[in-house]
């Protein structure tokens, strides 16, 4: 396998820190050459090792990244100074109202006009939406710079 991938200078040019990072150097190696086309089977034989623990690493290093991505969108939505809880049954065209109220009180402006909020809220709530009615419990949160966070409450899966 030629050498055109040169990852601990991918890794140092990205600022990659194993100290300070969810993923371990072997899981940034291996997403290094996967992200770059690079063959499971050729990671292998480059590293030394199984397929089968490449395809491992990578799935441990694709979930960890998922998690952190979780992690982050949890923290700014617990961070928004603008939170509005979104009730099972509500009709989606009464949702930017409720924001845009709780919005004013908090001296907070909301990014979207009223279509852009509804489709936000829709597509960040996934299944939670069901055409215009909301079928799991929302929290929308708008930060101080105006972006809108959806999460779904958890508190509807524990019934």
């Amino acid at each position: 396998m030629s050498d055109d991938h040169d990852v601990d200078e991918i890794l140092d040019r990205t600022g990659f820190d194993a100290e300070t990072n969810v993923l371990t150097r072997r899981q940034a190696e291996v997403l290094v050459l996967r992200e770059r086309g690079v063959a499971q089977a050729d990671i292998a034989d480059r590293l030394g090792t199984s397929r089968a623990n490449v395809s491992s690493v990578e799935a441990s290093a694709r979930e960890n990244v998922r998690k952190a991505r979780e992690t982050v969108a949890f923290s700014e939505a617990l961070r928004a100074p603008v939170q509005v809880t979104v009730e099972v049954g509500t009709d989606l065209y009464d949702v930017p109202t409720r924001v845009y109220d709780a919005c004013d009180e908090a001296g907070v402006k909301v990014n979207h006009a009223a279509p852009e909020l509804m489709k936000r809220v829709s597509d960040a709530a996934g299944d939670a939406v069901s055409g215009r009615e909301v079928q799991e419990d929302l929290l929308v949160g708008v930060t101080t710079s105006g972006e809108v966070t959806v999460r779904t409450s958890r508190e509807s899966h524990t019934e």
